[in-house]
């Protein structure tokens, strides 16, 4: 008889497990910490992360040591999360935000060097901004951006930082790699972003995170409006409604073993 796939020692089961121990870390991990729970022959676990590599589900660190999850592997968590039973609770949640604010809400993910819209609900208002889903912003010059960036470990977020396109959009645009990291200081320790017309003139925005159960960061929401109806000030005034709505999202995102 065949063995099943799943079996605990199968291949099978050990390409599964380490694909879950990269992606549930926090930071890139080593084969050897890969290892930690599945006890592997070393042999077998550098093989395996070899393998996985060719396959573009995991990639290497640029120390060439430690793994993170790859294209492939990316691909398909932006394909659960964007998962039409996903969005139908996502869109709900978003429309009573945006009623509840009137003005547009959105939900990005980080993509590269930008955040990429994924989720969005449009004001009534026949003044707004004509960003559609799949739209990407750059990350140091929108609030979403700058939220995600201020989530990096300071090794990542530096080496992200240095290898920008500082692209001066209006004015306000942060365009100098040490100004923005004071910036990032100050979200990371408020966990709020925002945007005083540095990505498009006469548009304000603000970001807040969306973790998953174990605060991992996710994420954004955030609001935006043209600044003839809200100041920067006005728009940060709904936070607390935007982090009651993160919650919410968080639960149907990431619902546990319930």
């Amino acid at each position: 008889m065949a063995d099943n796939f799943f079996d605990k020692g199968s291949a099978m089961h050990r390409i599964l497990a380490i694909i879950e121990q990269v992606a549930n870390s926090d930071r890139p991990v080593t084969p050897t910490e890969i290892n930690e729970k599945l006890n592997l022959p070393k042999a077998t676990i550098h093989r395996l992360c070899s393998k996985l590599e060719d396959e573009n589900i995991l990639q290497r660190e640029i120390d060439g040591k430690r793994f993170m999850p790859g294209s492939r592997l990316r691909q398909i968590s932006l394909g659960t999360i964007s998962n039409e039973n996903f969005r139908t609770h996502r869109h709900a949640i978003l429309s009573k935000l945006s009623e509840e604010v009137g003005e547009t809400c959105n939900i990005t993910i980080p993509d590269g060097s930008h955040m990429r819209y994924l989720e969005r609900v449009e004001t009534h208002w026949p003044l707004r901004m004509q960003l559609m889903i799949g739209t990407k912003v750059p990350l140091h010059c929108s609030a979403s951006g700058k939220l995600f960036l201020s989530q990096l470990p300071d090794e990542q977020m530096s080496s992200l930082i240095e290898n920008l396109i500082f692209e001066q959009r209006t004015v306000n645009t942060l365009t100098n790699a040490k100004i923005l990291k004071s910036a990032l200081v100050k979200i990371r320790k408020e966990q709020v972003g925002t945007d005083n017309e540095e990505f498009i003139d006469g548009m304000v925005a603000v970001a807040v995170p969306i973790f998953d159960r174990r605060k991992r960061f996710i994420a954004t929401l955030s609001i935006h409006a043209p600044n003839t109806r809200m100041s920067i000030t006005e728009i940060t005034n709904h936070i607390p409604r935007m982090q009651k709505a993160s919650q919410d999202l968080t639960l149907i995102i990431d619902p546990g073993d319930n």
